[in-house]
């Protein structure tokens, strides 16, 4: 076995991965392959690559008995030629699997005492899973489910135009489906065209500016915008709290932006501070534990929260240090789960329609499927303004109002910044 065969100590090898004669022939042959998905065969990569067709078949699968360098080399091949694996790109015309890949978002950074159902991701994917369900119900066609953790699915490898977003999971995953729905923006732009360009894909929750892929998303910044609105116009709180999400989630980004935006409007009002939290109650109890050790002299006048898990771990701990809600410190979430409808008080929040991003999310991939040439769309789902109590509202409020799109104002992609008495935790200065 040479130092250069591809695979790590202990490995079993191909007859082709220690054949520097195959190799160099690859290298001489590389403008000879096409460059279409639908021609191009897992011997193909191996033989460019200069390795066998198990070596290809391990960079695919994830498995880590190849050596860095050469599942560079693969990967690097993979995207050069277009491939997809089982041959996904001839199976769009020809012979259809009748799958559809869901592919959800599993946010990190959960403490282990906290119960998987703190985590945002479940109750968001439980909900839209039902819509997705609902339109393949009647049509005979199966739904292939998977988690990709936001912090570790891609590998980095070096292209003509720069560093390449690569995952193998997801590159393998597309050649057993007919189309993909991804979830909230994981997968790099970069890379999502190049999956776009493979197979059928729309992106849930995901960034309205994305242009990869066709993106069904709730209206977060209006419905953020009529919320905050609500508290300074409605209830006269000056002085505001932010309890941001993660910063990869585009859903926290436009609430954070329509933050910014209602405040630019309103100067009597203020940021008095923020927090990085991460969609889950525990966070929650963090980033009031935050505000109640740093300003407990000088508390705002409301809590914003960008999701209802954040907000309802914010209650628990103001309630545990004796603060009133509303009465010294009114509190808002966003997404209206049910569990906001029985704490006390109960939350003001923004219904999020997370069952009908999955509906029409699915509805428009059966589209692209039918037809692949479709020009790439953005639906914006719109929200409801739940109040109840929590903002300052009479105790048993309970209305519902439909948010009215908002004017998009495009801002740079920054947390807004606080006033001078006011800071950024978990160590990110604003």
């Amino acid at each position: 076995m040479s130092a250069d065969d591809g695979l790590e100590p202990g490995a079993v090898i191909g007859p082709a991965d220690d054949d520097p004669v195959l190799a160099m022939t690859a290298e001489r042959t590389r403008d000879a392959i096409p460059n279409q998905a639908s021609s191009v065969t897992l011997y193909d990569v191996a033989r460019l690559a200069g390795v066998s067709t198990a070596t290809v078949s391990r960079v695919l699968h994830g498995q880590d008995r190849v050596r860095t360098v050469t599942r560079e080399r693969v990967q690097q091949v993979i995207e050069q030629l277009g491939y997809v694996p089982d041959g996904a790109a001839q199976s769009l015309s020809r012979r259809r699997k009748n799958v559809i890949g869901l592919v959800c978002v599993e946010h990190v950074g959960l403490t282990p005492r906290q119960y998987d159902i703190e985590s945002m991701s479940l109750l968001f994917y439980d909900e839209v899973l039902r819509g997705v369900e609902a339109r393949l119900r009647d049509r005979d066609l199966s739904l292939l489910i998977t988690y990709l953790r936001e912090d570790s699915n891609f590998d980095w490898v070096t292209a003509p135009d720069g560093p390449m977003a690569f995952s193998p999971r997801l590159l393998a995953l597309s050649g057993k489906v007919d189309g993909l729905l991804i979830g909230e923006g994981i997968v790099p732009t970069p890379f999502l065209a190049r999956l776009a360009a493979r197979l059928p894909v729309v992106v849930i929750a995901g960034d309205p500016d994305e242009r990869a892929a066709d993106v069904v998303t709730a209206d977060n910044r209006a419905g953020s915008a009529a919320i905050v609105t609500h508290l300074i116009s409605d209830h006269g709180k000056r002085r505001l709290f932010h309890v941001d999400g993660p910063p990869t989630a585009p859903d926290a980004k436009e609430r954070r932006l329509a933050l910014t935006d209602v405040l630019r409007v309103h100067p009597e009002a203020q940021l008095v501070g923020s927090y990085d939290g991460l969609f889950s109650v525990q966070s929650g109890e963090d980033a009031a534990a935050f505000l109640l050790a740093s300003r407990r002299t000088s508390m705002p006048d409301a809590v914003v929260c960008a999701n209802d898990q954040m907000a309802i771990g914010v209650l628990q701990a103001l309630a545990r240090a004796r603060v009133r809600v509303p009465e010294d410190v009114a509190v808002t979430g966003f997404d209206d789960i049910f569990v906001g409808g029985l704490v006390e008080p109960t939350l003001t929040t923004v219904h999020q329609p997370m069952r009908e991003l999955g509906e029409h999310a699915c509805a428009r991939l059966l589209e692209r499927i039918a037809t692949p040439g479709l020009p790439k769309s953005v639906q914006l789902l719109p929200t409801e303004l739940v109040l109840r109590s929590s903002c300052g509202c009479p105790r048993g409020t309970a209305t519902r109002q439909v948010v009215q799109p908002a004017e998009p104002v495009h801002l740079a992609e920054t947390s807004p910044a606080p006033t001078t008495d006011g800071r950024r935790a978990s160590g990110a200065p604003v």
